[in-house]
């Protein structure tokens, strides 16, 4: 079938896909309207990160990265012990926005599910319920139907239960039987998974790894924090955050991250890293198409949050390591991801910097 496309109609088509994705060169009059617009909202940001502080403390960057991943309209992945604030940063990040005007809660939808080895699908995803009085089977919805969801260590759930997440966290949506059923936005999966403790987990696969655009740790507070920590410990505390910013900010600062401008040179520098990785002689399974796209999103989002209308390469070398280290696998398992894909985008960048002098 394939075979018999006309060359014509096949050359009309690629013509066609190659204008609408190559991406719009703005004049520098267009590049100011939308930092103006960038500009208005970054007394609203600096509110919201300056909540998430009040509870989460010393941790600015990783709040930051927390953020980016949330406006690139993705999920995040922490690989940390417990006691270090995970579950505290899902539930200050609910609590800081506000729902539409019609919502009954004062703050966006939270929701944690602790996984563990007899936890099952229906669960997580919800089931069919028969009704003795409607005669009729009605579906009774699971966690996932909320708007930030908690997986509690995610590790520590069977490869069948993992997988209920997946159709969520890709299409936002559920699906039960013959049914499909939209999950509400937005929609923002918080995946933990303690590094240390490995009795009875089952390490996620990539297929699922793939669907979470950022994977960080949180890590130790500095000396200094912990002890203003131990010193106060009567202060605010998750449940006493309040909403400062509404869920319609969030949409709106996510489509300005959308239109955060990319030259054609940014796009040749991720798909050099991309194929770097697939050709690096420590890597057995390179970064895919995805992770590049995630890369891009994640870069608009990084550069808005830092109040600019365009991505610079220094936007990629900042956030290269929690999108793309985690989708990499290496032939010697002791090694460490992040330094690999350091090395590679350091590499491709000081290229880039070489033919941006020449």
């Amino acid at each position: 079938m394939i075979d018999n496309i006309d060359k014509n109609t096949y050359s009309s088509v690629m013509k066609a896909n190659k204008k609408s994705f190559k991406p719009k060169k703005l004049s520098s009059a267009a590049l100011k309207t939308i930092e103006k617009k960038i500009h208005t909202e970054q007394k609203r940001i600096h509110r919201l990160i300056v909540n998430i502080m009040h509870a989460i403390r010393g941790k600015n960057d990783k709040i930051k990265l927390l953020l980016t991943a949330l406006l690139a309209g993705g999920h995040l992945l922490i690989e940390d012990i417990p006691g270090t604030g995970k579950t505290t940063l899902a539930k200050v990040l609910a609590r800081s926005i506000k729902p539409y005007g019609s919502s009954k809660t004062k703050h966006l939808h939270y929701q944690r599910i602790q996984f563990t080895p007899d936890l099952l699908p229906a669960d997580i995803t919800g089931v069919d319920i028969f009704d003795m009085k409607s005669k009729r089977f009605q579906f009774n919805p699971g966690p996932v139907f909320t708007n930030i969801l908690l997986a509690d260590e995610i590790n520590r759930g069977t490869p069948k239960v993992q997988s209920a997440l997946l159709e969520s966290m890709g299409e936002r949506q559920v699906t039960v039987g013959k049914k499909t059923y939209p999950l509400p936005a937005p929609y923002f999966v918080i995946g933990t998974q303690n590094p240390i403790e490995m009795e009875g987990t089952y390490p996620l696969p990539i297929a699922q790894l793939d669907r979470f655009y950022m994977q960080i740790d949180l890590g130790y507070p500095e000396r200094s924090v912990e002890v203003e920590i131990l010193n106060d410990t009567a202060g605010i505390q998750a449940s006493a955050i309040r909403p400062v910013i509404g869920v319609t900010d969030l949409q709106r600062w996510q489509q300005l991250c959308a239109g955060i401008y990319y030259a054609p040179v940014i796009t040749e520098l991720i798909v050099s890293i991309l194929e770097k990785s697939r050709a690096h002689n420590e890597v057995i399974l390179g970064l895919n198409i995805r992770a590049g796209l995630m890369l891009l999103a994640c870069a608009q989002a990084w550069a808005f949050l830092d109040g600019r209308a365009y991505i610079t390469d220094h936007d990629i070398k900042s956030i290269a390591v929690p999108v793309l280290a985690h989708r990499i696998r290496l032939k010697n398992p002791a090694q460490n991801k992040a330094v690999i894909i350091q090395q590679i985008v350091n590499t491709e960048i000081d290229t880039y910097a070489q033919q941006k002098r020449s």
